[in-house]
């Protein structure tokens, strides 16, 4: 789950990077405090380190946040140096400058807004929330201002009109400057001024149904205990006489469990309900007032599908045939990070390195700080691993871009932070956090984003890491669910915690190929979801309520009848961050099974792969056009046949060897 607010002429949407950082100053050694990976993440971690006089060093290291009210600080800091950046982007000579001030604009808002979208949702004590949802709000109303801003438009299309000026640009600078003039076109700088108000009012409204909606999705539907079964009762949180159902107990092995929660948690909320509505009717007003048939042809400009005529019915995830209770213990989490140190010492010549985090830096104190650190060029950011379940944190596995990596104006290069969000057990006093075989894939996916983010060393923060086309972003994480589920990969780490027995080798092929078992059903469901988005994006006025749209494409679309009394899309947090774009999962799939099949599935540890998926594919994020990385990186142009063949193929298994070893 990557987008965080999007920032149009001063982007935060997802891009990435550029060479392998050493053109850069500032590379950073091997610290004397860093610690191996794999046994700190099976044992609770240390208390932070005191700051000297025990002073509190801030969140993520900002000195600001040490305190809720540190958001209002940041927040102000921020916008003072947006207003003197824009008067110094309009009064530079233009030229390659120009590009690096609107660069350092986005940068000196993003910083701010990209750390308040983790916390506003993630941090334990509700006071930080709140100051970071206020922080996202103003930050984002800046940010659509500036989008609507003449006469910094104008700065910009005086020097992309000029053809000697821009011949004088590097590669990526024009492609940054490009982003950022695609980005006010389709905020609506175009129109006359009072379009451009209305444009900048209807995205305000945007951020704030968006922030309403997403919060909903969390919250638990209540449900009388007398009208439930009392044997099922312990399965769900109380409040008085209610019971409390907060997700859908899918992994529960009880089948009345999971009736009893798919029907509460996604009973229909009114409320909810009028917010999609009122959210999907702004975006198609906004786009059809910026010059665009739907939100969804607006949303797709500049990504590999181009429009939603183009859209592939293609695929994304699986499901498992086996009991997972008996692959936990060779999956302690210790274990599978190391497993991660591994491959990617291998890959990529990079070790992760456990490092102390200062009193007030974490949110936390299970909160894990990882220094990525590079065979040769040193330190190359940092990943805080908030992994572990607790009361109030969203269930949903993500990552956040904290702070993208760039050149800075002394030379020095500004290291990349990130936040992976998992929701993993404790441990116990008897076993360290054992992992099923669900969960392993989830932190192999999301530690791709983490790798794409710390290699997308890009010069400009507006294309670093994963600050890419939605529909490529998602490609690092599911080339590495390919790595979780080969038995060469899994072999090198998959022990049991407590006799460090090798996962036996039918376990492991049987493991691989359960997640095939289901698969064609799993399409089908990506394909439901995928479309649904595409309807509810596509022409408007609706013909039918949300529901009613719902029930008719799950009924075309899905082999599994819809359930009356429930309303899925209430739930479905993926409309905000990805409206008109959850095609992308399919898309990336397609794109990581060619790649991995291409690259890595003759030898899943070749250097050399490893080395040219860096350079061709992770050093480029949004500074490249999507479909030439994707090009480059297998060495031949590709068709809609080869995105369909990749999906269709990924649907073969070896039934003979699944059933052997059954």
């Amino acid at each position: 789950g990557e987008e965080g607010p999007r920032a149009g002429g001063t982007s935060s949407r997802s891009r990435a990077n550029r060479g392998g950082g050493g053109g850069f100053r500032g590379v950073r050694r091997v610290s004397t405090s860093w610690s191996p990976v794999g046994a700190a993440f099976n044992v609770k971690a240390q208390p932070a380190r005191k700051e000297l006089f025990g002073e509190c060093r801030g969140l993520f290291g900002v000195p600001e946040l040490s305190s809720p009210e540190g958001f209002h600080v940041a927040q102000e800091k921020a916008l003072r140096q947006a207003e003197s950046l824009v008067e110094s982007a309009c009064a530079t000579p233009l030229g390659p400058q120009t590009v690096c001030i609107f660069d350092q604009l986005s940068d000196a808002l993003c910083k701010v807004a990209d750390l308040a979208d983790f916390v506003k949702i993630a941090h334990p004590d509700p006071a930080y929330r709140e100051a970071a949802e206020e922080a996202c709000r103003n930050i984002g109303t800046m940010v659509e201002k500036l989008n609507t801003n003449v006469e910094l438009y104008q700065t910009l299309q005086k020097l992309l009109s000029d053809e000697k000026l821009v011949a004088s640009l590097d590669p990526e600078t024009r492609k940054v400057a490009e982003l950022f003039m695609f980005d006010f076109e389709i905020s609506g700088i175009h129109l006359d001024e009072e379009k451009r108000k209305r444009a900048v009012d209807l995205n305000v409204k945007i951020l704030d149904l968006s922030s309403a909606f997403i919060m909903q999705t969390h919250f638990p539907n209540k449900i009388d205990k007398h009208l439930l079964p009392e044997h099922i009762l312990y399965n769900f949180a109380h409040d008085g006489n209610h019971a409390l159902v907060s997700s859908l107990h899918a992994e529960s092995s009880d089948d009345l469990v999971r009736e009893v929660a798919y029907k509460v948690f996604l009973y229909p909320n009114p409320d909810q309900l009028n917010c999609l509505d009122e959210l999907l009717s702004s975006r198609d007003h906004l786009a059809k007032l910026v010059g665009y048939p739907t939100f969804a042809h607006r949303a797709l400009q500049g990504t590999i599908a181009k429009s939603p005529e183009l859209f592939l019915n293609l695929f994304f995830s699986c499901r498992y045939n086996i009991e997972p209770s008996l692959y936990c213990p060779f999956f302690s989490l210790g274990a599978c990070m190391e497993g991660l140190n591994l491959l990617f010492r291998q890959l990529l010549g990079i070790s992760l390195y456990v490092e102390q985090p200062e009193k007030g830096e974490v949110w936390c104190e299970d909160v894990r700080k990882l220094a990525v650190v590079h065979e040769n060029e040193g330190l190359l950011g940092y990943i805080y691993c908030d992994f572990f379940q607790r009361a109030d944190k969203p269930h949903q596995d993500c990552h956040f871009t904290i702070r993208g990596g760039r050149l800075k104006e002394n030379g020095e290069y500004q290291l990349p932070v990130v936040v992976l969000m998992l929701n993993l057990p404790h441990s116990t006093s008897i076993a360290p956090p054992l992992l099923t075989p669900g969960m392993l894939e989830n932190l192999f996916h999301e530690m791709g984003h983490a790798m794409h983010s710390m290699l997308g060393r890009t010069r400009y923060q507006h294309v670093t890491g994963t600050r890419c086309p939605t529909d490529f972003a998602e490609v690092p994480s599911i080339l590495m669910e390919y790595f979780a589920s080969d038995y060469r990969v899994v072999n090198q780490f998959a022990k049991h915690y407590q006799t460090g027995q090798a996962l036996p080798k039918n376990m492991v092929s049987r493991l691989c190929e359960s997640k095939k078992v289901c698969a064609a059903a799993d399409m089908q469901l990506q394909v439901f979801y995928a479309t649904l988005d595409q309807i509810y994006h596509g022409k408007h006025p609706l013909k039918r309520s949300t529901t009613e749209i719902l029930k008719e494409t799950q009924e075309k679309f899905y082999g599994l009848p819809y359930v009356p009394n429930t309303a899925w899309q209430l739930r479905f947090s993926h409309l905000v961050g990805y409206g008109a774009k959850y095609y992308s999962y399919l898309m990336s799939r397609a794109v990581a099974s060619m790649v991995w099949k291409e690259c890595f599935m003759q030898d899943p540890f070749s250097r050399a792969m490893g080395e040219r998926y860096r350079r061709e594919m992770l050093a480029h994020g949004g500074g490249k056009e999507p479909m030439l990385m994707v090009q480059d990186m297998l060495q031949k142009c590709l068709s809609v046949e080869d995105f369909v063949g990749a999906l269709v193929s990924d649907l073969d298994m070896n039934f003979e060897t699944y059933f052997m070893d059954s």
